[in-house]
């Protein structure tokens, strides 16, 4: 029985992982983001120009200290709205892979059962 997700369920999952994170804490670099994701920095820097292309995430230039800029990632309303949308959905996939995964093994079980002897039974 296989369960792997439809195509696009990965890269929405980042999507939705990259949204949550930047949500939490807008303030992240991108080698943070990249860190906190597990993914590369060019992997991250292609996320978020995704979600700034899509009207998700809006930059904000900022000074943490004067000798360097640093971008702050602000979700648009779009941004949370598409949020809860993907949670949901990512939530709605991983309910009916437990579910599956629930009569994969009762069927395992209810298999070895039938094979175990009698014997060893009870």
């Amino acid at each position: 029985m296989s369960r792997q997700s439809p195509p696009g369920a990965l890269e929405e999952d980042l999507a939705r992982r990259a949204l949550e994170a930047l949500h939490s804490n807008p303030e992240l670099s991108q080698r943070a983001l990249a860190d906190e994701l597990g993914i590369s920095v060019g992997k991250a820097n292609h996320c978020l120009r995704a979600l700034v292309d899509k009207g998700l995430v809006k930059l904000q230039n900022f000074h943490r200290n004067p000798k360097k800029l640093r971008y702050i990632y602000l979700l648009t309303p779009q941004g949370i709205e598409e949020k809860t949308r993907m949670t949901w959905r990512f939530l709605r996939r991983k309910e009916a892979e437990y579910e599956a995964l629930q009569a994969e093994i009762a069927e395992l079980r209810a298999s070895m059962d039938a094979q175990e002897p009698t014997s060893n039974k009870g």
